[in-house]
């Protein structure tokens, strides 16, 4: 497994980055030989207030990209936090069932085997739809957008943006700024 590091306002020490590379690579039973992994550290925080921790671990193999971030007071506390949920996300993907056959993360053979037992197992229960809501859309720009957000106090805000006239998402971020996903066509 090849790991980076990418640290931004956040010194890393010797010590975490061995722990962070000795629990990546415990999750390596679950992954190919060729896989490689981004370990974001960042620090944030406001003069006078206590500082945040943000790790985010993105591991990329044969396409695929698993990726967790976790903030909190403590980078030490996000090592703990983040391991269990990348493993839980692997461990589903070596499970998941396609087409009736066995393609998780360990069946990189191109054949289509039949389990030994002859039955085929059912995929674990994935989310599902459980609302659907419609909502009237509106060519505005950015701008207005982020007078919509704020004036309904929602997390993200989807419109027409008046200077592409492209669909796009604005969102708020945690450090109090704003996102804004627009599509490539």
């Amino acid at each position: 497994m090849k790991i980076e590091f990418v640290s931004k306002n956040y010194n890393d020490s010797e010590r975490l980055v061995r722990i962070v590379e000795t629990k990546l690579e415990s999750l390596c039973k679950f992954l190919p030989d060729e896989v490689n992994s981004i370990v974001k550290l960042k620090a944030f925080g406001k003069d006078g207030e206590q500082m945040k921790y943000t790790m985010e671990v993105s591991i990329k193999f044969r396409g695929k990209v698993i990726r967790s971030e976790v903030t909190s007071f403590n980078m030490w506390d996000n090592i703990d936090i983040i391991m269990p949920k990348l493993e839980s996300q692997l461990s589903k993907i070596k499970d998941k069932r396609i087409g009736g056959s066995v393609k998780g993360i360990n069946s990189f053979e191109e054949n289509d085997e039949e389990p030994k037992n002859g039955a085929l197992s059912q995929p674990k229960d994935i989310g599902k739809i459980v609302k659907i809501k419609n909502f009237q859309i509106s060519i505005i720009t950015v701008e207005q957008a982020i007078e919509e957000i704020e004036l309904l106090d929602h997390d993200f805000f989807v419109f027409v943006n008046a200077e592409d006239n492209k669909v796009s998402v604005l969102y708020k971020r945690q450090d109090g700024n704003y996102g804004l996903i627009s599509p490539e066509y």
